[in-house]
């Protein structure tokens, strides 16, 4: 049976989650009907629009300008300020809800996941209906809206459920790329950033259907991996498996909100460092090791992905959390400008479990060093037959 991938999006779910509280405390004004935003004030770093209102997108507002840019569009915009405790409660309560319907759940940021639909789509006459319910469900018991991409592979799921918004369900499976993902300006398909979507178009690339007709060893010339990455999304290749853990599972990580946006390869390196070192911190001192590493990156337009590894080996070294987190960071960056960093760990274990070592762990001696420790034995234990057993200190190996 092929799967059925759900990808699951708040509809701007920071301004849905605080009208939905300020209803739940009395309010009488619905902030998603008016011209409103979430940001911070003009001075601080978050001083952008987070999330805007339908209302406010007709004035040309747009998530993540400069709030003084929204307010000399909208003079008369209302502005509220995050609750990042509020948003995570919601959240929470949300994902307890999705679990219901399947437990294979990846969650991928605050407001967005990945569900394996694919056992329970037995429950339904097609997997449009479930996502129907699904979406209808979440209005009806918590009072905001969701949308629903629904593919066999989580690329195409989440292409769809950004189609139209708010509290849509959409497919997008493999036989009908051709119609509803080709035509789309190239700029609408997943990881393609500003910078690539300007180097495609001085190849004359202007359309998803244009990029996956392209040559992809012209796109690798042109951008790298990167190029043949996007070559893959624009014909749909995607990965299928929903990475969940357990609700119980347990991980240390840490991210950081940069005071300004890491462009470089360097700078992302040295943030890297300082999470490796307190994420290695942290897991020594639960007496931890971690199987798995995951890196975020949020850029600069707030688009948030990350990257996960199981590892060879279980481990809570600084140096191999900073050598696996830069490899996985290499891999995902797509050479935005970076807001955000973040190193988790999981798969834990505990820091005294036994280890199964393999062939590579063990150190074979070398025959000469071998030899010359058994002379030095035999010497030390003709010395012991001739004057006594304590006339000799053992050193450490011996």
């Amino acid at each position: 049976m092929s799967r059925v991938i759900f990808h699951i999006d708040v509809n701007s779910a920071y301004l849905s989650w605080t009208a939905v509280e300020q209803i739940k405390n009395g309010s009488s004004l619905d902030i998603r009907t008016i011209p409103a935003i979430i940001g911070g004030d003009r001075a601080s770093r978050h001083g952008v629009v987070l999330a805007k209102s339908i209302p406010a997108k007709k004035y040309g507002i747009t998530t993540g300008e400069p709030v003084a840019n929204a307010l000399r569009k909208c003079p008369n915009l209302h502005m509220e300020p995050p609750d990042h405790k509020m948003y995570r409660r919601y959240s929470q309560k949300l994902m307890e809800f999705l679990r219901t319907y399947s437990e294979e759940i990846e969650q991928v940021s605050v407001d967005e996941c990945y569900m394996d639909f694919t056992e329970a789509a037995a429950r339904f006459s097609s997997p449009v209906e479930g996502a129907l319910e699904l979406k209808n469900e979440v209005k009806h018991r918590f009072g905001f809206t969701v949308n629903v991409g629904i593919s066999s592979n989580k690329l195409l799921a989440k292409m769809a459920s950004d189609f139209e918004k708010p509290d849509k369900v959409h497919t997008l499976f493999p036989q009908e790329i051709q119609v509803k993902m080709w035509p789309l300006p190239v700029r609408e398909l997943y990881m393609a950033g500003r910078s690539s979507t300007e180097t495609l178009k001085k190849l004359e690339i202007y359309t998803i259907g244009d990029l996956a007709k392209t040559d992809p060893a012209i796109l690798e010339l042109h951008l790298k991996s990167h190029g043949r990455r996007l070559w893959e999304f624009a014909n749909g290749l995607g990965e299928d498996r929903v990475e969940s853990e357990p609700a119980e599972a347990k991980g240390i990580g840490n991210s950081i909100t940069l005071p300004r946006d890491a462009v470089t390869e360097e700078e992302a390196k040295e943030v890297l460092k300082e999470l490796a070192a307190s994420v290695a911190r942290r897991l020594k001192k639960a007496g931890q090791k971690a199987g798995m590493l995951s890196v975020e990156i949020k850029y600069h337009t707030f688009e948030s992905v990350s990257h996960q590894r199981q590892l060879a080996k279980a481990t809570n070294r600084e140096e191999d959390v900073y050598t696996e987190a830069v490899s996985l960071f290499l891999e995902l960056w797509n050479h935005q400008p970076i807001r955000l960093l973040g190193i988790r760990s999981s798969k834990l274990s505990e820091e005294s479990e036994p280890e199964q070592l393999s062939i590579f762990d063990i150190e074979v001696e070398p025959e000469e060093k071998r030899k010359k420790r058994e002379q030095i034995r035999k010497a030390m234990d003709e010395l012991r037959g001739k004057y006594g057993k304590d006339v000799i200190h053992k050193g450490p190996g011996y």
